[in-house]
């Protein structure tokens, strides 16, 4: 199928859509049960990506996309490692004999993509990489659905996807966590950066024994998690913070304790 070309309005569309993902309150678990599974095998994410040049965490999204993490399935399609790989790209890897290790066939997949080559991992760059690597089957043929490939489980996709290749359906869902989607919570998180991001003046939200603004929603937000009941009154103080912890991983910023 034909490129998309990565244009400046395309890189500006890519940086709104993550900058206003919204995650799913109900996907929450799943999405911090990936990234937990993806963290215990950084180092193997990190041995293909140094000997790439290419950013661990996207070989790791890929990998859940494509083989939901299994490390037994090529990072190509989800095929077996005990063969070469039957579905589209088939016949992969070319070079060496079945069963392939999982950083072999992973190095013939991103080769393949020609991701070796590419040296701009800001953020538009990459969620342009992620998308290229599904296809460009949806920004094409049916751009009113923006792709669940990377933007399921969260705010900016609903329904509509490819059930077989060349089949759509209005009514079907993806089941899957977008790409996107863990790759915004992990940055939430502070676990990854992109090339070129820039450390914000003030944090929306920080500790605070006095209203702040977009205190009364970060209170109300957290009040949706089972166990939190915190005051809605606009101060996020520390029993604020105690429940952004219990959500996040983190003591809200300015806290004493962080």
């Amino acid at each position: 199928m034909p490129t998309v070309n990565l244009t400046q309005n395309l890189r500006e569309e890519y940086q709104n859509l993550f900058d206003t993902c919204e995650i799913k309150t109900e996907k929450l678990n799943e999405i911090e049960n990936i990234i937990i599974r993806i963290l215990n095998n950084q180092s193997r994410y990190e041995t293909v990506a140094n000997e790439l040049g290419i950013p661990w965490f996207f070989i790791s999204v890929i990998h859940n996309m494509e083989s939901s993490l299994n490390f037994n399935s090529h990072l190509h399609n989800g095929d077996p490692l005990t063969s070469r790989t039957t579905h589209v790209p088939a016949g992969r890897p070319l070079v060496g004999n079945p069963p392939f290790t999982w950083e072999q066939s992973a190095e013939d997949s991103l080769t393949l993509q020609r991701l070796d080559q590419w040296n701009d991992w800001s953020l538009p760059e990459i969620l342009y990489k992620i998308e290229e690597y599904n296809g460009w089957g949806y920004r094409r043929s049916h751009p009113e659905v923006l792709s669940p490939y990377l933007w399921s489980g969260s705010n900016k996709y609903t329904s509509g996807k490819y059930v077989a290749d060349g089949r759509w359906s209005d009514t079907a869902v993806s089941n899957q966590i977008g790409a996107a989607v863990i790759l915004r919570r992990m940055s939430e998180k502070q676990l990854i950066s992109f090339d070129g991001d820039t450390v914000p003046k003030k944090p929306f939200v920080y500790y605070s024994s006095r209203r702040i603004e977009y205190g009364e929603q970060l209170q109300q937000f957290l009040n949706q998690f089972p166990g939190v009941r915190v005051l809605v009154d606009g101060a996020p103080g520390q029993k604020t913070s105690d429940a952004f912890k219990l959500v996040t991983g983190n003591y809200l910023s300015g806290d004493p304790r962080a």
